[in-house]
């Protein structure tokens, strides 16, 4: 008996095949083979594989398609949103017009790429990675009319490698994972031939002869299974007459040499010739020419039973893919701790600890190899894909750590919201992560040093984390000073050209050409212009296109950097002769103060990114109205600048958890939230019963308000649970206790116990619960332990607490132990997750700009009333009339009171909160109100932390970051 199966040529099906009965076919085999061939009786094969019938092979390949059809429909009743597709890659254009009939009835649909036969293996890999990073995509077909190489085959994903020849795939099979990996279409196919012919039997002896290649291995694995005897050689093998004549079945995967004689085979064996050409078949005059592909032919048959292998491989990866989106608990493998005591520095802390590679943490939580760009071993940018990939998945809880008016050396919100999450996730074994703002280098260097939490509840490895990290920053430092650079050269431009000229340096001509760019386009559409064709502008048209007449006056736009330099707070710029007199003064901010962190903080994705930049008021026209990036044309470039710097960057805490560090704007002219982008990804990854925890900047009263009335607008987040943080230290200090300064030893009252302190101290925690309370939320406090508070300090202020409407109050030790010293205030926060809340905002965004500021004053910091200089009421107006009246309002306050007056400790009452000015972010979409002076640039002191900072030659370790 032979049987014929080309898995080669004609296409991306892979499914040029051919059975014979009684006559032979022959695949580059040797004439004393076709002879004998000639003579093979047709044993054990039924009728309906005979030549020109191929029914029962029509039949499977029908019933396979059916059975696919039924199964993707099945999946669409609960993804209806979702349409696989299956690649196919060639090199020249063959047909694949069979394939693409099963696929459309099946419900896939196909993208046929053909690639030239000059094709380089790094072109190759191109298409080959635009295909996998394709989440449509749900199979990958390669060139089987091309010799690749392993890095080609390799660089499909194994989830999308349909043909099952990655190495991964064929390691799954040969381990019998079938439940992961895709058995090659080819080799299933020749086993269906088999088990139809009956040949598939115990003890039954197998020769493939021919490759040694992956197909050759999934195939002598299939058979194996099946209980034959298999045997995988070469041509060349001294042995191969005896193996052949020792064969029942003969498996031929490479053309044979000449010479080899009819006594080779036994009189009943059967030849199946596979991974052939089709090009290759030959056969006598008196025999069926399989390369007309007669309709009805075995081999159009057999060959459409190979494609439908294909189609089911697709069909079963996207059911997969469907599965993985599907919430499930992390396998999450926590890192051990072993605190000691007394508790070393956080960088020697960090340092012994050593972290989970980056993708290991990602493949952990459930993020697609694709999805994460690895920035070396210990962080990775996370792209935004997950959100569209998992976006019929329900959201988790979602907690927002704050804080009671804090001393100046803080409170440890950062230490809290790791400390809580190592808790759940690495000792209750809940999915849960937290989302942290990035640290300003400014800081770093100066007084405050690193943000990375402390003790044993932080960031890992800390150095990085407190040193540039993934670079978002420095792309904010450059997109803010390309703004700045582009309003001044506009200035001198204009002040130095006519309009014609302006004109015709604005809109060149190139190449005899002139044209608009987009941008461009879009100022026209503006001004009421409907023209495009630049030469059909007026003189006056072209006057109001190339004059934004910006008022120096009136610029708000500063240059920035992330370094603490008090010289910097005022300067004078463009004093150079060549810059023609245009100078004025400036200055420079933080980078974190710049509207372009805020706006990555607030932004909801590209798109919305891009707009929010373009609306950036730079200053005003010398007519009053605003001027704005998209004005000044650079948008587009603005965006092209922060592109990377939208992705949320994943890092781990000290116990293999998982952390979003992403933006970081100033909590006082700005909202001090992280990103709205990490959050929404954090909690589409913990899922329905996970946990995702950030904190807000400042104390309750300013980072909490403006993390409920700002950042939950805009991102349409509802929180479950406000973690309110609390210390010994500062409710002494708002009972009347001493001074605290940064660099200062702590007076004996707040080393020793002091109950009366802790007492009187109170009333700022409970107005803070209070506060918390008015946006419906419900409020578990936690008391940040220190070494010298008291048991009766600690449980006086729980007590406290509770009886101030706080849902729980519990003492927290994860600085001293990690996760395990949160496990009260975790059960705690679970617990008070599961109640019924109303979360509400505080004031109706319709509300008049005065009357939203009076309302945060009187209800957030119990003032009596506000009182607005004439420069604030002035801008109050302009504002109005410039359409921006319905924006939120972002109170610029001390954090170090609930006044204006840093030294009004407590619950300061009956004063009036003065309003100095009032200012804009209009592309961040918000109304900053200042309360006294803010600065936005810090300076360096006396003493400042880099004197500590060092770095080993030899080593290169980093130490004195704490």
């Amino acid at each position: 008996m032979w049987m014929s199966l080309a898995t080669r040529g004609r296409g991306a099906a892979a499914a040029a095949a051919a059975v014979t009965a009684g006559g032979a076919t022959w695949c580059g085999l040797p004439a004393g083979l076709r002879g004998c061939a000639q003579r093979v009786p047709a044993i054990g094969i039924k009728d309906e594989l005979a030549p020109g019938s191929g029914t029962r092979v029509k039949r499977s390949v029908r019933q396979i398609i059916l059975n696919c059809k039924t199964e993707l429909a099945d999946l669409q009743k609960n993804e209806p949103r979702f349409h696989p597709g299956l690649a196919i890659l060639q090199i020249t254009d063959n047909d694949i017009l069979e394939v693409k009939k099963m696929a459309a009835e099946v419900g896939l649909h196909v993208v046929h790429i053909c690639l030239p036969e000059e094709t380089a293996t790094g072109e190759l890999l191109d298409e080959i990675m635009k295909l996998n990073d394709d989440p449509k995509i749900r199979g990958l077909v390669l060139p089987h009319n091309l010799i690749m190489s392993d890095a080609a085959i390799n660089a499909v994903l194994p989830e999308k490698d349909v043909d099952g020849i990655t190495d991964v795939n064929l390691g799954r099979l040969v381990r019998g994972n079938f439940n992961e990996c895709f058995v090659p279409p080819a080799a299933s196919a020749i086993i269906e031939l088999l088990e139809q012919a009956d040949l598939c039997a115990f003890g039954k002896k197998v020769l493939i002869v021919g490759e040694n290649g992956s197909r050759e291995a999934a195939l002598q694995k299939l058979l194996q299974m099946k209980g034959m005897v298999v045997v995988n050689c070469q041509w060349q093998n001294t042995n191969i007459m005896e193996l052949c004549h020792q064969s029942d079945v003969l498996v031929v995967t490479s053309p044979a040499p000449e010479g080899l004689g009819e006594d080779w085979l036994k009189a009943d064996t059967t030849i199946i010739a596979y991974n052939l050409p089709a090009a290759g078949f030959t056969s006598s005059s008196n025999h069926q020419d399989f390369q007309q592909d007669e309709p009805g032919s075995s081999h159009d048959g057999i060959g459409l039973l190979t494609a439908a292998m294909q189609i089911k491989n697709t069909v079963e990866s996207s059911n997969r893919w469907l599965k993985q989106q599907q919430h499930k608990k992390w396998n999450l493998r926590p890192l051990k701790l072993q605190p000691i005591s007394p508790v070393p520095s956080d960088i020697e802390i960090s340092r012994a600890q050593t972290p989970k590679p980056i993708d290991v943490l990602a493949k952990e939580i459930g993020l697609l190899q694709s999805e994460i760009e690895a920035y070396g071993w210990n962080k990775a940018k996370v792209k935004l894909s997950p959100l569209d990939r998992l976006k019929e998945q329900p959201d988790g809880k979602y907690v927002l750590v704050a804080g009671i008016t804090p001393t100046p050396l803080g409170e440890g919100k950062s230490t809290v919201t790791m400390g809580l999450v190592q808790a759940l996730a690495a000792h209750l074994g809940t999915n849960a992560f937290a989302c942290v703002r990035q640290p300003s280098q400014g800081p770093t260097f100066g007084v405050k040093g690193g943000a990375a939490g402390g003790g044993y509840a932080q960031v890992i490895p800390m150095e990085e984390f407190n040193l540039h990290l993934t670079g978002d920053i420095h792309a904010i430092t450059a997109a803010n000073n390309l703004l700045a650079a582009a309003i001044d050269a506009r200035i001198l431009h204009e002040g130095s050209q006519s309009n014609q000229a302006l004109y015709n340096r604005l809109v060149p001509t190139i190449n005899g050409k002139r044209n608009f760019s987009s941008i461009q386009l879009a100022r026209l559409t503006r001004l009421g212009i409907q023209k495009k064709d630049p030469r059909q502008l007026a003189p006056e048209e072209v006057s109001k296109f190339v004059r934004l007449d910006i008022d120096p006056s009136t610029i708000t736009w500063q240059r920035v950097l992330d370094t603490n330099d008090r010289f910097l707070r005022k300067i004078t710029i463009g004093q150079s002769n060549t810059e023609k007199g245009f100078a004025r003064e400036c200055q420079f901010d933080i980078a974190v103060a710049s509207e372009i962190m805020a706006i990555l903080a607030l932004t909801n994705g590209l798109a919305d990114m891009k707009t929010r930049l373009g609306r950036i008021v730079v200053a005003n026209d010398r007519k009053g109205q605003p001027v704005t990036a998209e004005d000044l044309g650079v948008t587009g470039a603005l965006a092209v600048l922060m592109k990377d710097a939208l992705k949320p960057t994943l890092m781990q805490t000290l116990e293999g958890t998982p952390v979003f560090v992403h933006a970081g704007p100033f909590a006082n002219i700005a909202h001090g939230s992280s990103s709205i982008l990490a959050d929404k990804l954090a909690l589409k990854l913990v899922g329905k019963e996970g946990f995702v925890v950030t904190e807000a900047g400042f104390g309750a009263d300013i980072g909490m308000e403006k993390f409920f009335n700002i950042k939950c607008r805009t991102s349409d987040l509802k929180p479950n649970v406000v973690v309110l943080v609390a210390t010994i230290r500062a409710l002494k200090m708002h009972g009347g206790g001493p001074n605290v300064t940064a660099g200062k030893p702590l007076s004996k009252e707040y080393t020793e116990e002091n109950l009366k302190l802790v007492t009187d101290g109170c009333c700022n925690l409970q107005k803070q619960i209070e506060i918390a309370q008015l946006f419906g939320i419900p409020v578990v406090v936690a008391v940040n332990v220190f070494k010298t508070d008291t048991e009766a300090e600690i449980n006086l202020a729980c007590q406290i607490a509770k009886c101030s409407g706080a849902y729980d109050a519990v003492p927290c030790n994860h600085w001293s132990i990690g996760g395990r010293g949160s496990l009260q205030l975790a059960e705690a926060v679970r617990q008070a997750a599961d109640q019924k809340s109303s979360f509400n905002y505080l004031y109706d965004l319709k509300m008049p700009i005065v009357e939203k500021i009076r309302t945060i004053a009187q209800k957030v910091y119990g003032a009596k009333d506000i009182e607005l200089s004439p420069q604030a009421q002035s801008k109050v107006d302009l504002y109005i009339s410039q359409g921006f009246g319905e924006l939120p309002i972002c109170m610029a306050k001390t954090h170090l009171s609930l006044s204006h007056q840093p030294e009004c400790k407590g619950v300061p009452t009956g004063f009036v909160l003065p309003i100095r000015d009032v200012r804009a972010s209009i592309g961040a979409g918000f109304i900053y109100p200042l309360v006294g002076t803010m600065s936005t640039m810090p300076g360096l002191p006396t003493r400042s932390c880099f004197y500590d900072i060092d770095i080993d030659s030899d080593t290169e370790q980093i130490s004195g970051l704490f």
